[in-house]
């Protein structure tokens, strides 16, 4: 068996052009997680996420709508790159994007498929979404307690804040119509995890979007995370020039003020942002309050709340959610 091996990740894109995200690694074993899996076994498993061997400047083939483009892996083995395509993609519709290693033998080269989605333009607004300590509970402001998640728990043992699957299906539904409303997940959590973040929101049945991370190495730390979720945003926003956001993070680290500046950056474009108080510290809830006053005017909220029913009533108040869903994303936060 060749010991490399091609990654896929879901990536979005217009009529016109998809964005095709991957990457290329040495083979490193990871098997999917289980309800009774223990410790050590996801230890194991974690262990080979994180030490992954990438093949850097790697040659590959990307097909997506019957086109094939030539491109090359940077120098950690990923694939970060706007195809421009030659016919039109559907829209509302996810677009099954095929990856190759780029060796003379084609015929057992490493290969893998994805997805890009092209959203529909009659959706009433895309969501771009935080994942730890917004979706996925990750204790990310206690470094021991983030850690034992990170290491020892997997997609199926891992739990999402109460209510906010209903929520997220909520969302992506809208009130009506045919078209869905995009979801887009943009974390500081590392590309090594992402087949474990993609598990659980199948597992948790939370609705599916393209799912940006990060590189771990030196050039994402000096970024830092704000200027890393930031980058990210501002690639989908300008996508998509003429859909509104709602943005959803938490208190933990900077998604209030990330979202405060693209608030003021992208005047009319965010209709609001949904902050979660997970880390309930009197200074900080100011602060993220004196943000909220800042919007004032700005046709945005920011809604800093403890549980998802609260952001929920906002949202089926200003008509983003059928007001019927309430009763599904509450009782699914008291089960």
């Amino acid at each position: 068996m060749d010991p490399r091996r091609v990654l896929g990740y879901r990536g979005y894109g217009t009529r016109w052009r998809g964005l095709a995200l991957g990457r290329v690694l040495e083979t490193h074993n990871v098997v999917p997680g289980e309800l009774h899996d223990g410790g050590w076994r996801n230890l194991v498993n974690s262990v080979r996420r994180l030490n992954s061997d990438p093949l850097p400047y790697a040659r590959l083939l990307a097909t997506i709508g019957g086109s094939t483009h030539e491109l090359r892996a940077d120098d950690e083995g990923f694939v970060h790159e706007w195809l421009k395509l030659p016919t039109p993609l559907a829209e509302d519709h996810w677009h099954t994007l095929d990856l190759t290693l780029d060796i003379p033998d084609r015929d057992t080269a490493p290969r893998t498929t994805s997805q890009v989605l092209v959203p529909s333009p009659h959706a009433s607004f895309g969501v771009i979404s935080d994942m730890d300590d917004t979706v996925l509970q990750s204790d990310a402001t206690t470094l021991l307690r983030a850690a034992r998640l990170m290491l020892l728990e997997n997609a199926r043992t891992r739990l999402p804040f109460p209510g906010v699957a209903a929520f997220y299906r909520a969302l992506h539904d809208g009130v009506g119509g045919p078209a869905k409303n995009p979801i887009f997940y943009v974390s500081s959590s590392p590309w090594n995890l992402y087949d474990m973040i993609a598990d659980f929101l199948d597992a948790r049945e939370i609705p599916v979007g393209p799912m940006l991370l990060r590189d771990w190495d030196l050039s994402s730390a000096l970024a830092g995370h704000a200027g890393h979720k930031s980058l990210l945003i501002r690639e989908i926003l300008d996508a998509y020039p003429r859909m509104r956001f709602i943005l959803v993070g938490d208190s933990g680290q900077e998604d209030p003020e990330i979202y405060a500046a693209l608030v003021s950056e992208y005047a009319g474009r965010i209709l609001a942002v949904y902050i979660r108080d997970v880390s309930q510290n009197a200074e900080r809830s100011a602060a993220i309050s004196a943000l909220a006053e800042q919007m004032t005017g700005s046709q945005c909220s920011l809604v800093l709340a403890v549980d998802t029913l609260t952001v929920a009533k906002h949202a089926a108040e200003h008509g983003w959610i059928d007001p019927a869903r309430l009763t599904e994303i509450g009782g699914e936060a008291r089960a």
